[in-house]
């Protein structure tokens, strides 16, 4: 373990933040300190023996990040650039969890003379899937189209829409309403969200996929002049496309966010009962050959420590714990911008959070080391 990347702040205290603090504190490798304006969030993550600082001010947040290694932002997509910010200035490395394509944008700006790292998008989309989508790509000696799908799904949904929330809603409403990257015959370019649709069956369960933003990440800049497509859609049980554009298109509410926002937070029940799927797939020729590769997952939620991890919670700090390590051990650039897609899906899937993504469960606690991990 390297010395260097020891402290460690989480910011954000919620689902995501709290699996975070978890899954790094009881490795005995990371001094883990939480910083969240809810004290009752505090409480929680205090229980787990982890320091925690209350944000009152944005004193306070420079005092939860001065001193630090690292820092792993789960807050809101909208704060991500100013504490990036921040971390640049006091030469703190940087990860994030944001799906927002500007913030992103703004934060690759910051990276030129950076002497720490600047890592945003190490989540599950985007994160994970642009390192598998790669990872695809690279297996090919001339790639051609590049297909990634993933979902976050209520494992038993009972309304017309077939969909509970399990992560943020802002975030959520983003995907759907904003522009999509996508490479478009060898182009990159933008497409409409909702647009694509497409249906499929995996495991004897039929769903649907549509265009959404922001789960690509930096990948379409890497591949861009090495393939002829590359695009990202959200799966959903079938239905649930129709039902948005009546909401967002012909109700016009892609123009009354807040009014969505407080809409699905009151009528979409919560759960932590989950799954996440995962099918990407890629196409091109080996020597002579057409072929075609995927890769897929179904993965649940879990118990650690006498903790119910939701899927999503579980998979989303096991991305960004992986992409900390990965930087910790040496494995990844030590400054400066890194997209997700720098990561070798198989360094990905041998460290100790990233192998959830293999369907093993979570089981961090006994290494003393890396090493011990791989």
């Amino acid at each position: 373990m390297s010395t260097t990347v020891r402290h460690v702040t989480v910011l954000g205290a919620g689902k995501i933040g709290f699996a975070i603090a978890l899954l790094l504190h009881r490795t005995a490798h990371y001094k883990v300190r939480v910083a969240d304006r809810d004290a009752a969030r505090l409480e929680r993550v205090a229980a787990l023996g982890c320091a925690t600082v209350l944000l009152d001010s944005s004193e306070d947040a420079a005092r939860a990040i001065d001193g630090q290694d690292a820092v792993l932002n789960a807050l809101p997509f909208q704060f991500a650039y100013a504490i990036a910010r921040q971390c640049a200035l006091r030469g703190v490395h940087y990860f994030d969890l944001t799906e927002d394509v500007e913030n992103t944008q703004a934060i690759r700006q910051l990276s030129g003379d950076a002497t720490h790292v600047l890592m945003p998008q190490c989540g599950l989309a985007p994160g994970f899937i642009g390192i598998v989508g790669n990872d695809l790509a690279r297996s090919f000696d001339r790639v051609l189209d590049v297909k990634m799908r993933v979902g976050a799904l209520p494992r038993f949904p009972m309304n017309a829409l077939r969909y509970n929330l399990t992560w943020s809603t802002e975030g959520l409403i983003n995907e759907y309403c904003n522009p999509c990257e996508a490479i478009v015959e060898g182009e990159k370019t933008q497409v409409l969200a909702l647009e694509g649709l497409e249906t499929f069956v995996l495991d004897g369960v039929e769903y649907e996929a549509f265009n959404t933003s922001g789960g690509l990440g930096t990948l379409p800049d890497t591949l861009l002049g090495h393939v002829r497509s590359v695009d990202y859609k959200s799966i959903r049980y079938p239905g649930h496309c129709a039902i948005l554009k009546l909401l967002l298109n012909d109700l016009r509410l892609r123009d009354r966010r807040e009014l969505m926002l407080e809409m699905f937070e009151h009528a979409l029940p919560a759960t932590d009962d989950d799954v996440i799927v995962i099918v990407a797939s890629a196409s091109g020729y080996l020597g002579n050959r057409f072929s075609e590769t995927v890769f897929k997952a179904s993965i649940l939620g879990a118990e650690v420590d006498g903790q119910r991890l939701s899927a999503i919670q579980l998979t989303t700090a096991c991305g960004i714990c992986a992409a900390l390590d990965l930087v910790a051990d040496g494995t990844l650039p030590q400054s400066g911008f890194i997209g997700q897609e720098t990561i070798v899906l198989r360094d990905f899937l041998a460290n100790r959070f990233g192998r959830v993504y293999r369907g093993e469960p979570v089981d961090v606690a006994q290494a003393t080391t890396l090493a011990e991990t791989a």
